[in-house]
């Protein structure tokens, strides 16, 4: 390892303190933010813990071994946008966050410099600048990348949920269960709904469904033909359905589409469906 990286590692990692003193003493009071100067005691405590490991990090990229490097940066990204996703904190406030820290270690490389300037080159300095600003490159980038894949996954377990909850197949006894269609759909959320109601049905074991359209407020072709693409599913796994909640454009795109309703039971309310299907 070159002496002179190593003096200025060994001087950054034993002022690692100092530095993160100095950068949260940057910070401002912004509400809502996990980076205010007025946070709890417990959020500073681990936002110094994790500019710790900023700085291990950063000054690895001073040692001779570069997979050490890289496998500081990939531990840290997780960390940090795990911690960040949690707490929904901006990306952008995270990328001022990392570039105050790198605007704070190198006001120590400076000193340093400036200390110890008769034992150093111009190609010292410039070699510490490209290796100190490329890790924190290189950490930026990784962070993004973690931190975009983490939100993009809990957003999809978030609307797989939603899904979930906005098809709900109610049993309301042994053999009869109701299934409300509510809110917008485009043609993912149809396509992961009419997949599902099927086998809800079979595990509930449900021979009578009432399919309740009142609850959409715009049912277009697509969605038209999927319903009675669902009716005949049903019929094939031996349910019977029936249509609530029908409007005059539902009834006039079954026609369009050539969709035979002789065998379809409808009716303008769920009410009136289960009280003549299924009284009590």
């Amino acid at each position: 390892m070159n002496e002179k990286d190593k003096a200025l590692y060994d001087f950054l990692t034993e002022n690692a303190k100092d530095i993160t003193d100095k950068w949260l003493s940057k910070r401002e009071k912004i509400e809502g933010s996990i980076y205010s100067a007025d946070i709890e005691q417990e959020i500073e405590n681990m936002l110094r813990e994790q500019n710790s490991f900023t700085i291990k990090t950063i000054v690895s990229s001073l040692l001779p071994d570069k997979e050490h490097l890289r496998e500081n940066v990939d531990s840290w990204a997780k960390t940090v946008a795990e911690s960040r996703v949690d707490s929904d904190t901006p990306i952008f406030e995270v990328i001022e966050a990392v570039n105050k820290v790198q605007e704070t270690i190198m006001d120590f490389v400076t000193v340093y410099i400036e200390e110890n300037e008769s034992f150093l080159s111009k190609m010292d300095v410039m070699r510490w600048n490209s290796l100190i600003n490329g890790a924190f490159n290189e950490l930026i980038t990784s962070f993004s990348e973690v931190y975009y894949r983490i939100t993009k996954d809990r957003l999809f377990t978030q609307q797989e949920l939603i899904n979930e909850l906005s098809t709900p197949v109610i049993p309301i006894s042994d053999a009869f269960a109701i299934v409300p269609l509510t809110g917008q759909f485009d043609i993912n959320r149809t396509d992961r709904i009419f997949e599902s109601i099927p086998k809800k049905c079979v595990d509930a074991g449900v021979e009578h469904l009432f399919i309740d359209l009142s609850g959409m407020p715009v049912i277009d072709t697509m969605v038209t033909h999927q319903v009675f693409q669902l009716i005949q599913i049903l019929e094939l796994l031996g349910i019977t359905s029936t249509l609530s909640g029908i409007r005059p454009e539902v009834a006039q795109t079954a026609v369009q589409l050539g969709i035979d309703m002789k065998n379809i039971r409808t009716f303008s309310s769920l009410n009136q469906a289960l009280s003549v299907i299924a009284p009590e």
